[in-house]
């Protein structure tokens, strides 16, 4: 089924939520693990991340065969701005973000393994099993980077679609929020 005007197909609205949700998860994970250094759970945002990736590249595909949708009333040129600068944030920030950390494990000798199946070696230390090298700091380096400034941006540009779905429901009393909950205005 493909997207209308008054509703949303079942897939569209699937690979919204189960994106947008694995992504705020895995960043409450990650700065959880961040803040209270715990490593443990590295192993398992990793897996999530690189696991859900196939669902944001699909989802991608989805939105570019699909289009934009259209908005549901007549807004000002900022409101329309902002909402496609928002949507563009948070589907480039999708994809760059998992980049950024399979960048960063990957360049950083901590290895990429994904439920028990390895699609990048660990590369540890020989002299000390407790300690990686890296495969290429630079590089590694960028990857975190990136991927801690995407944390930031997307928190913020998360916020900012939730703060808007809530305005259309709220506020402007339209359908844009039952779309994406899956039913017709």
């Amino acid at each position: 089924m493909k997207d209308t005007f008054e509703k949303f197909s079942g897939m569209t609205v699937a690979l919204h939520w189960l994106v947008g949700l694995s992504i705020i998860g895995l960043i409450a994970v990650g700065i959880y693990m961040e803040e209270n250094e715990v490593y443990a759970l590295y192993d398992i945002h990793k897996a999530f991340g690189v696991s859900i990736f196939a669902f944001i590249l699909y989802r991608v595909f989805w939105r570019i065969k699909n289009g934009w949708p259209t908005p549901v009333g007549d807004y000002s040129k900022i409101e329309h701005l902002s909402a496609k600068v928002i949507h563009y944030v948070l589907i480039i920030g999708t994809l760059l973000f998992p980049i950024s950390g399979m960048i960063y494990s990957g360049f950083g000798g901590y290895g990429i393994d994904v439920f028990g199946l390895q699609l990048v070696a660990e590369n540890l230390d020989p002299n000390n099993a407790e300690e990686f090298i890296a495969h290429n700091e630079t590089i590694a380096s960028l990857g975190k980077e990136i991927h801690g400034i995407l944390g930031d941006v997307m928190i913020i540009a998360i916020l900012l679609h939730i703060a808007g779905a809530l305005k259309h429901h709220v506020m402007d009393k339209d359908g844009t929020l039952k779309r994406m909950l899956g039913k017709s205005i």
